[in-house]
C-alpha cells in the first residue's frame, strides 16, 4: 500500500474497528474525487468515518443534519439585507467547505435534497443569479437510514446517481466490539490524533490516481461489464457513461491505494459492488438486492 495512505488508513483502524475494508473504499472515493453515500443502521459509526477522514487529511469539515424541515437555503446560503451598508450580503451555507456530511440525508424532502446536485457535479452553486465556485477539494459524504424506517425519503436515481460509491458499515466483528467497549471513546481518541496528510498532498495524491494506467484490455473488460448492463434481461436499465467513468476512477485509486502503477481487473471487481450496486435494479423479484446483481455481472463477463 502506498506509504502515505497506510498511516492514513491506519490511524482510521484504530478508530473504526475491524472496518478495513470500508476505510479503503472511502479513500478510494475521495481520491477519485467523487462522493460517498454511506447506507446504515444509526449507531455503527457513520459520523464517525466521516469525522475521521476529513480530521486525518486535513480538511475543513462541516455537518447538515437532514430534517423534515430543511430548506436549500439552509445548504447553500442566503442573501440577508444589511441596513449599516443599505445592501444585501451573501452568507455562505455549510456547502461551502471541503468535507460536508450530509447527515441522514433521505430524512430531507427532494426538495432539500435536490440543493446539493449542482454542488455535487459542477462543484459550484447558483444562488440568486449568481455562480460561485465550491472549496477544493469538495467531498461529500452522506448518510442514510434504511429506507424502511420511518420518516424517510427515497433518494431519486439522478441524487443517486451523483455519489461515486455507496457502501456499508455493518456491525463490528465480536472482537472488534469487545475491544470497542473495552477502550476509550471513539471521539476523545480520534481529538488527540494528529493530521497526517496536508490539502496540497491529497490534491497531488488525487493527480497520481488518475495517472494510473490502463491497458486496452482493461479498458475492454470495463466496457464489456457496462454492455452486459445494457443488454442482459436481468436488468431494467443499463449503467450509464457516468457509472463507467466513475468505475473506472475507483479502479485507479484502489490500484493507487494497493500500491500499483497499473490497473488490473481484481481492481475493478474490489470497487464494483460500491460503485455500481446503487445505480442496478434488476428485472426479478429481487430486483433490490445489490450484490446479487453485482455478483451476476462479475459472474457474467470474462476477464480479458
Amino acid at each position: 500500500m502506498n506509504p502515505l495512505l497506510h498511516a492514513v488508513a491506519a490511524q482510521m483502524g484504530q478508530i473504526l474497528l475491524g472496518k478495513e475494508s470500508a476505510i479503503k473504499l472511502s479513500l478510494a472515493c475521495l481520491l477519485a474525487r467523487g462522493h460517498l453515500l454511506i447506507e446504515d443502521l444509526p449507531g455503527v459509526g457513520k459520523t464517525t468515518l466521516a469525522h475521521a477522514l476529513a480530521h486525518l487529511l486535513g480538511l475543513e469539515y462541516r455537518r447538515i443534519q437532514f430534517t423534515s424541515d430543511l430548506l436549500p437555503s439552509d445548504v447553500v446560503g442566503v442573501s440577508i439585507f444589511e441596513r449599516d451598508s443599505g445592501e444585501f450580503r451573501f452568507h455562505p451555507g455549510p456547502v461551502f467547505s471541503q468535507v460536508l456530511l450530509a447527515d441522514e440525508i433521505n430524512r430531507a424532502t427532494p426538495k432539500a435534497q435536490s440543493a446539493l446536485l449542482e454542488a455535487m457535479e459542477e462543484r459550484q452553486v447558483s444562488v440568486e443569479g449568481q455562480t460561485r465556485s465550491l472549496p477544493t477539494p469538495f467531498f461529500v459524504i452522506a448518510t442514510q437510514n434504511p429506507g424502511y424506517q420511518v420518516g424517510t425519503y427515497p433518494l431519486p436515481e439522478s441524487q443517486l446517481d451523483r455519489f461515486l460509491m455507496r457502501i456499508h458499515i455493518g456491525f463490528p466483528t465480536e472482537a472488534a466490539e469487545r475491544e470497542l467497549l473495552r477502550g476509550e471513546d471513539r471521539r476523545s481518541l480520534l481529538a488527540r490524533t494528529q493530521c497526517l496528510v496536508s490539502v496540497e498532498q491529497l490534491l497531488e495524491l488525487q493527480r497520481q490516481a488518475a495517472d494510473i494506467y490502463t491497458s486496452d484490455a482493461l479498458l475492454n473488460y470495463c466496457q464489456a461489464l457496462l454492455q452486459f448492463t445494457r443488454v442482459s434481461d436481468d436488468f431494467i436499465h443499463g449503467l450509464s457513461p457516468r457509472a463507467g467513468l466513475g468505475m473506472l476512477a475507483a479502479a485507479r485509486a484502489w490500484a493507487m491505494i494497493e500500491g500499483r502503477d497499473m490497473v488490473i481487473p481484481e481492481d475493478v471487481q474490489a470497487v464494483l459492488p460500491a460503485v455500481c450496486g446503487h445505480r442496478l435494479q434488476g428485472t426479478d423479484s429481487q430486483g433490490q438486492n445489490a450484490e446479487r446483481l453485482v455478483d451476476l455481472l462479475i459472474g457474467s463477463v470474462a476477464i480479458p
